[in-house]
């Protein structure tokens, strides 16, 4: 697995992490909040029970049978009931709800609308008014229920700012001084990969070494993150020592690993060991065993044997590399979506991001939605002037296939406002006006865009055509969002 990426003249991840360490950090902590009981406390968790429960009337019985039913659906078929459904028919219960809930029904209510698909700000909501509800019902949390609200505080971990950070070390503070229940590997993998993505190296330094204090082992996420943050800090040795210290620790390799090391490399300029990644990533393909189409519920349970083979494999080294050997690591969507966004927005090789579309297609890898907003962010950086690669013909070969693909996969491609917003920017900066219009009605008749936003797009085409538009960086969004031939090309 080391020959994966390029090992040459790289330390232990150890010596680039004390590169980064500072000891002089003090008082991280944010003022206090309202306290919350966390417990794992067989009494705490096991209450009420059904004969502790309050006395619920007989009008309320056939609601509560309906919020039961829902929470089994989700939890065997989420894509049956949205959690929306769910939180919905749970206010319909009288004051205080959680007490018309058993103890496994109030573990299992925060279990699906603690992981929902998508981290949101109405799935934060939701999830935070239900431990409210706890609280003011006497209640208290599990451990892992806390970590959910955590996480939650951390929803935008993708461009992590202060104040993302600031609320996962509050709820930190709750959970360990007011709550007295100590943080584990899931607390303080969450708490290291906001620091890390918020740019606080300093603060993820301090975390780090507290779970060395504590003696927390590093498990798979952690082993991700740690690769994550050398790119971020932009040290491509980094990156390589904590990638080693992963597969020396007998973790499994997948392409979910891979794909955070090509993009710390890419990160850090070194295309061309990006490109070698990549390339045994892709030889790789033709080996590979048929994977199911994966989904939110195929990637937990990938996620989970990954974890259950490293267990295994520590234990029993001998069935270590018949484990490794079965694990896929074939490039996939997010490889491609890495590979493509860094070349059209940021090298503006237009050549480059051909071949990538061209080896999606012969890898099947469908194409997806945030690949054409990488191409179309590529036309408005690097169009609009004489002798461009990024052509108005090109483009419209691209809009051509942006059509057809959503007009062949329907629901599957889902349009939204960001890709829109990008193309229209696109048309502009390469065509002209009725070009922009134009598209706009394209777009218009196959966007999933709500009611209350179409207003804010008809002001944007507005400000698009008389050049009121934003003028966007080279850099504007790059975080914010990282099949079908390139003929369209």
């Amino acid at each position: 697995m080391l020959s994966y990426v390029d090992q040459s003249d790289v330390g232990s991840a150890e010596e680039y992490f004390d590169f980064y360490r500072d000891p002089y950090r003090r008082g991280y902590a944010a003022p206090d909040g309202p306290r919350l009981r966390v417990s794992e406390n067989k009494r705490d968790v096991q209450f009420p029970s059904k004969d502790e429960t309050a006395m619920v009337r007989e009008e309320t019985q056939p609601v509560l049978d309906r919020l039961q039913a829902a929470i089994g659906q989700r939890l065997r078929h989420p894509h049956r009931y949205s959690l929306d459904d769910i939180h919905k028919l749970y206010c319909q219960l009288p004051e205080p709800r959680m007490l018309c809930l058993t103890w496994q029904w109030r573990n299992r209510l925060l279990k699906v609308m603690g992981t929902p698909q998508k981290r949101d700000m109405d799935s934060m909501l939701r999830y935070f008014a239900l431990v409210a509800d706890v609280k003011n019902a006497g209640l208290t949390l599990r451990r892992s229920q806390w970590n959910f609200a955590l996480a939650f505080a951390t929803k935008y971990a993708a461009r992590a700012s202060t104040q993302e950070m600031e609320s996962a070390l509050r709820i930190w503070k709750e959970m360990e001084k007011e709550a007295h229940m100590t943080g584990n590997e899931v607390t303080f993998n969450i708490l290291f990969d906001v620091a890390a993505k918020a740019g606080n190296f300093t603060l993820a330094d301090m975390i780090y070494k507290e779970m060395e204090k504590r003696g927390i082992e590093f498990n798979r996420f952690h082993h991700v993150s740690l690769i994550h943050y050398f790119g971020l800090k932009l040290d491509s040795g980094g990156v390589r020592a904590a990638y080693r210290e992963m597969v020396e620790s007998g973790e499994m390799i997948d392409t979910v690993v891979l794909n955070c090391v090509i993009s710390g490399l890419l990160r850090c300029g070194e295309e061309a060991a990006a490109e070698e990644t990549y390339q045994r990533m892709k030889s790789d393909h033709d080996t590979a065993s048929e994977m199911p189409q994966k989904d939110y519920m195929m990637n937990k349970v990938v996620t989970k044997v990954l974890m259950m083979f490293s267990r295994v494999g520590k234990q029993h080294p001998e069935l270590k590399k018949s484990f490794q050997t079965n694990v896929r690591l074939a490039p996939d969507l997010r490889t491609y979506k890495l590979l493509v966004n860094h070349y059209a927005t940021r090298v503006g090789n237009l050549q480059k991001v051909a071949q990538y579309l061209d080896e999606m297609k012969h890898l099947k890898v469908a194409i997806h939605p945030t690949i054409f907003l990488a191409l179309f962010k590529g036309f408005y950086m690097h169009g609009g002037y004489p002798g461009s690669d990024w052509s108005e013909q090109r483009l419209e070969g691209v809009l051509a296939g942006f059509y057809q693909a959503h007009d062949e996969r329907g629901a599957d491609f889902r349009i939204d406002q960001w890709v829109v917003i990008w193309a229209l920017r696109a048309v502009k900066k390469c065509s002209s006006n009725e070009a922009v219009i134009q598209t706009f009605e394209s777009m218009s008749q196959r966007w999933v865009i709500s009611p209350e936003r179409q207003q804010f797009m008809h002001a944007l085409l507005e400000n698009i055509l008389h050049d009121k538009d934003l003028k966007s960086t080279r850099n504007d969004g790059l975080e914010q969002w990282r099949g079908k031939d390139a003929s369209w090309l």
